[in-house]
């Protein structure tokens, strides 16, 4: 019976299961605020169980005036990152690798599904993102494809509750980038985070 409880316990960890970080205060926010050079871009990363081939989490990267990950009821929490409304801010380059290595694993990999589009596109899912609020636990690939559907270019998005069924529709857009991230570590986001957070 132990066993069992334990690999329910995981499942639910994997999942959507926004566990109620405390928020950063507006001031925060506008500090952390990360911007790229290049391109605009929205990247839609998807967590797929190496076991099952089914999706424990979705997200949505928004490369506009700054850089966020909108990760909606998300458990990936640091106390160096800024956080409002399941946006994450600040998301340079070392906290990009973070994200990603967090959530990879030996039960999990990442998919990264990347595609170009105006600074208007990014701009108006940025905004979706910051004025969405915080998200109910298993609803971040609802959360994720109602914004996507908002935004001009990406209207035919359908809304669903299930990852891979958004990260498949993703895929036939002309134009995305599609590149997989694989680590063999065992835990989930909250424990990778603590490990990192103990040998700082």
């Amino acid at each position: 019976m132990r066993p069992v409880l334990a690999a329910l316990l995981v499942a639910l960890l994997a999942a959507c299961a926004n566990d109620g970080g405390v928020e950063s205060s507006p001031a925060e926010v506008a500090a952390a605020s990360f911007t790229t050079d290049g391109p605009r871009t929205l990247t839609l990363f998807t967590m797929i169980s190496n076991r099952t081939g089914s999706g424990g989490h979705t997200a949505l990267m928004i490369d506009g005036s700054q850089r966020v990950i909108f990760d909606p009821a998300g458990s990936f929490r640091d106390p160096r990152v800024a956080e409002r409304g399941d946006v994450i801010y600040g998301v340079t380059p070392a906290w990009l690798q973070a994200y990603r290595s967090a959530h990879a694993r030996s039960a999990y990999h990442v998919v990264s599904q990347r595609i170009v589009v105006t600074p208007q596109q990014a701009e108006q899912a940025l905004r979706l993102a910051q004025s969405n609020g915080s998200v109910m636990a298993a609803h971040c690939a609802n959360a994720t494809s109602r914004l996507l559907a908002q935004v001009p270019g990406f209207t035919h998005v359908d809304r669903t509750y299930y990852p891979v069924k958004l990260m498949t529709q993703f895929g036939t857009i002309p134009g995305v980038e599609t590149t997989r991230y694989y680590e063999d570590d065992a835990g989930n986001v909250i424990d990778v985070l603590k490990a990192a957070q103990a040998t700082q």
